[in-house]
């Protein structure tokens, strides 16, 4: 593990962190807010760590017993909040935890850390409870809320907090570091980064995935001959391939990849862009042979299978209305 230039992107992020170390204005909390993936976890950890380091420069030096410690998770001053329950922290979890804890000085370093991943599960309870520990907290303490939905949050603590969002990265960024860290080939990370929509946690699950190789190839053998399929055949072929709502999501999300290629090209003749780069024929047969509008219509239908799909409605019903759409543009 090396310090904050592991990390891909959030350079604003981490320059933020790194002159509030150097110039002493270290804050008493923090929201960290990113979906699931965005490498919250890894920067926070690298945040605490370099907070707790006995060097006490910009980033974590790595070999103090301090940087060791929290390297194996064993640090006695960098204290992860865990949850019993999937979908909620607890007011009592909170109390034992944080509140009842941070009265006592921290053990070896200069700071007393405390990582709230999920925050948005805290009950109101919970988060009024914690409110009065970020409003008064002594000198030593450091709270950082992970969270993927700050929405979920009371005012009152967002209002307290210096919130930092982890944005999307550029698909560029994640596919030099896909090719270069997991050595996954040029057209596999290609379509790897634009499946994660600048997630490198979605990304590295993806790109390390056999399943998700499997299923890219056989997305685009159905789209290959859609016009050619029978229906009953096509909706046959996608209930074999997509046995829970996770995988036809992520389906769609292919499918809806490669309508975009096939629009791309037809706007611009340029392959550059394309992100099924190695399919080249098919998508050029297929541009010559939709409209503008047809391709659209189908880009939107995905759209609808997708919120049809959340929503709940049946699955057989909602594919052959889709492929309906495909075949018919």
């Amino acid at each position: 593990m090396q310090g904050f230039e592991q990390i891909v992107g959030h350079e604003d992020i981490i320059q933020h962190l790194q002159n509030a170390i150097l110039m002493d204005k270290v804050s008493h909390s923090y929201i960290f807010a990113g979906e699931p993936g965005a490498g919250k976890k890894l920067l926070t950890s690298l945040f605490a760590m370099t907070l707790q380091c006995r060097e006490q420069g910009k980033d974590p030096c790595l070999n103090c017993d301090s940087c060791k410690k929290a390297l194996s998770k064993n640090h006695p001053d960098i204290i992860w909040v865990y949850h019993e329950k999937p979908n909620s922290i607890s007011v009592e979890e909170v109390r034992t935890q944080v509140i009842n804890d941070v009265a006592i000085k921290p053990y070896q370093g200069p700071y007393k850390i405390y990582l709230i991943p999920d925050a948005e599960k805290m009950t109101p309870q919970a988060q009024n409870a914690l409110l009065k520990t970020i409003e008064e907290p002594p000198a030593y303490a450091v709270i950082m809320l992970l969270t993927s939905n700050v929405d979920a949050l009371l005012p009152t603590i967002v209002s307290r907090c210096v919130t930092l969002y982890l944005k999307a990265l550029s698909d560029d960024l994640v596919k030099a570091y896909l090719m270069e860290r997991l050595h996954v080939p040029d057209y596999q990370a290609e379509i790897d980064a634009s499946f994660a929509q600048g997630n490198i946690g979605k990304a590295m699950e993806v790109a390390t995935s056999e399943d998700f190789a499997e299923m890219t190839e056989r997305a685009v053998q159905i789209l290959k001959y859609a016009r050619r399929m029978e229906l009953g055949d096509m909706a046959d072929l996608i209930k074999k391939i997509s046995g829970d709502k996770k995988k036809a999501m992520e389906y769609l999300d292919l499918f809806k990849i490669w309508f975009r290629d096939v629009l791309m090209f037809k706007a611009t003749r340029e392959v550059d862009n394309l992100v099924f780069k190695n399919e080249l024929n098919h998508i050029k047969e297929q541009a010559q042979n939709s409209s503008y509008e047809g391709l659209e219509e189908i880009i939107m239908a995905i759209d609808k299978a997708k919120i049809r799909l959340n929503a709940n409605v049946n699955f057989d019903l909602t594919m052959e209305l889709l492929f309906l759409t495909i075949r018919e543009n």
